[in-house]
């Protein structure tokens, strides 16, 4: 019979992928931000605070929301864990009965 449980592993895999991807995310509007005040008619001296000011805010903000989704990953990832086992219970008797050949 079908083992519908993963392991650690799997899990681990699938939560470092989603990490990864994140972390993606977040670099490549850091990048956009960058060529957006690059290309701004600005003297260098106002481009420069600008560009400090910007990067401050915006590892505030990607701190916060790394904080919360790191949260919200966790919560969503032991509900999927519950719902797992919760089926595999359900599904046990069913499964037990298929193998006795009933």
């Amino acid at each position: 019979m079908a083992e519908f449980r993963l392991g650690k592993s799997e899990l681990l895999r699938r939560r470092k992928a989603y990490v990864s991807t994140l972390g993606l995310m977040a670099i490549a509007l850091g990048v956009g931000a960058l060529a957006g005040l690059l290309t701004a008619p600005k003297s260098g001296k106002q481009l420069r605070r600008d560009m400090r000011r910007k990067m401050e805010g915006a590892r505030d903000a990607a701190e916060k929301v790394g904080e919360e989704l790191g949260k919200r990953v966790d919560d969503l990832w032991e509900r999927g864990e519950e719902l797992a086992e919760v089926a595999r219970r359900k599904a046990e008797p069913l499964a037990n009965m298929l193998r006795r050949g009933a």
